[in-house]
């Protein structure tokens, strides 16, 4: 029989790539963890890490067993949560939103399931996708309201998991410049005029995005200012310290003193959607929450 808490121990191992960082999080000693993934091999009969100078990375083995790791994570806080609702005869949702999609999907979605569930306890914590879905996979959220730009979804390379995604609708990222500026009246721009322009972006992951289709396009940006508020970037480009590129939704309410023009052609864009437990996609106030969030998509992508 396989120990459950020499997966958590795998598991800790898989997110933090070494034994040290590992043993520090789980709050064990680099020998223990180091032991508890021997005994795992041996149970097993297979290696599950390879060990060298710069850290551990998973064998084949090991990444079939970290998914088998986080579906028993997300097991036991599924049946911790129902025997909390047999004492209380409520049930408990938890749901972690990026803050753009929460602030125009969100508030729609929960009322609709507020109504039809009004037994249902919800919490509601802000988080990015690359926290948010790890919370589902160990069961620590019931629902992440998430996006992924081009590939695949956030996560650890590699991983297996019992993840649901379902799309909601693509975001398209627009160019945000001074009311005043000499490309702010175009119908659509082409990154590559863009070359000569300084930027302010509102998100690390946008500035990411943008260097690689500067990078096709020949240039590389010039990068003035970063915040982690896209509001604040178009306040930034309004008081002339370059301009943005910002994702559609991101972009209500309109901010005074800039222009927002689409980038022609096949542009870049954010893919949103909603992370959960394939297994429990069928819970009725789930079902609910689902099936609001993808009518409040609709009527944005609509608008």
């Amino acid at each position: 029989m396989i120990d459950i808490q020499r997966l958590r121990v795998l598991r800790a191992v898989a997110e933090h790539g070494s034994f040290n960082r590992a043993a520090a999080a789980l709050r064990l000693t680099p020998s223990a963890v180091s032991q508890h993934v021997a005994a795992l091999e041996r149970s097993l009969g297979a290696q599950v890490v390879a060990r060298s100078t710069r850290g551990v990375t998973l064998t084949r083995a090991g990444r079939i067993m970290v998914g088998a790791a986080e579906s028993v994570a997300a097991e036991l806080e599924h049946a911790k949560r129902q025997v909390d609702r047999l004492g209380t005869g409520r049930t408990r949702l938890t749901v972690a939103t990026f803050t753009s999609g929460g602030r125009l999907l969100l508030p729609g979605a929960l009322a609709r399931l507020t109504a039809a569930h009004p037994d249902t306890v919800l919490h509601v914590r802000e988080a990015e996708p690359e926290d948010s879905l790890p919370l589902v996979r160990q069961g620590a959220v019931d629902l992440a309201l998430a996006y992924h730009f081009d590939g695949p979804l956030p996560g650890r390379p590699g991983g297996h998991s019992a993840v649901e995604w379902t799309a909601l609708l693509d975001d398209p990222l627009r160019v945000v410049l001074p009311r005043g500026h000499r490309l702010a009246d175009r119908a659509a721009l082409d990154i590559a005029e863009l070359a000569a322009e300084p930027w302010v972006l509102g998100c690390l992951k946008t500035e990411a995005y943008l260097r690689r289709y500067a990078e096709r396009a020949g240039f590389d940006p010039e990068i003035r200012g970063t915040t982690t508020d896209y509001f604040f970037a178009r306040s930034l480009v309004a008081a002339g310290m370059g301009i943005s590129l910002i994702p559609s939704i991101a972009l209500v309410p309109e901010a005074p003193g800039v222009r927002t023009v689409p980038i022609a052609g096949p542009g870049p864009a954010r893919h949103i959607g909603v992370a959960t437990i394939s297994r429990r996609h069928g819970h009725p106030p789930l079902a609910t929450l689902i099936n609001a969030l993808q009518e409040q998509a609709t009527a944005v992508d609509g608008t």
